[in-house]
């Protein structure tokens, strides 16, 4: 069995618990996005490709704060989940 997400499974489950664990959440989101891009791309789908360009840009910030309060240490359960443009 894969352990491949689809973008749209990434971004519809639950959110953990921990700092560690949100920002691989992050940054896993945010992979899979990106792959979905480069075949959105190849494939000329220019309204999906947009919608997903928002949604990387949106996940790149996202991981990049979730980087910051790891990296100073953020206790888990700290902080708050910033809620998803949708």
């Amino acid at each position: 069995m894969s352990d491949f997400l689809s973008p749209r499974s990434l971004l519809e489950r639950p959110l953990p618990e921990g700092a560690g664990a949100r920002l691989d959440a992050a940054a896993a989101t945010l992979g899979a996005l990106l792959g979905e891009q480069h075949r959105l791309e190849r494939l000329g789908f220019e309204l999906p490709l947009a919608r997903c360009h928002q949604q990387v840009r949106y996940w790149g910030f996202v991981t990049r704060l979730l980087a910051i309060a790891a990296a100073e240490g953020a206790a888990p359960g700290e902080g708050s989940w910033p809620s998803d443009p949708r």
